[in-house]
């Protein structure tokens, strides 16, 4: 899943930011205490304001899908 975090960040940050691994480290925080499925729709809507393309969107989007399609199994506040 973190993978899918750091190409979902490379959409908004360039690969030497330094501003990608924050962006990473809170939503990833945010998905360990059991909020996965709140995470998704905020990272969509970031993509959405901006308008990017589909293309250029596409990371946040795989994203987003697999955090609300696993959401189930990514309780690890539980």
């Amino acid at each position: 899943m973190i993978e899918y975090l750091w190409k979902a960040a490379f959409v908004f940050y360039s690969q030497t930011s330094t501003q990608a691994e924050p962006w990473v480290s809170k939503r990833l925080q945010l998905i360990l205490e059991g909020k996965s499925s709140s995470v998704a729709p905020g990272m969509r809507r970031s993509a959405t304001l901006p308008k990017l393309t589909p293309q250029e969107r596409k990371p946040v989007d795989t994203c987003a899908r697999y955090l609300l399609n696993n959401a189930k199994y990514l309780k690890y506040d539980d």
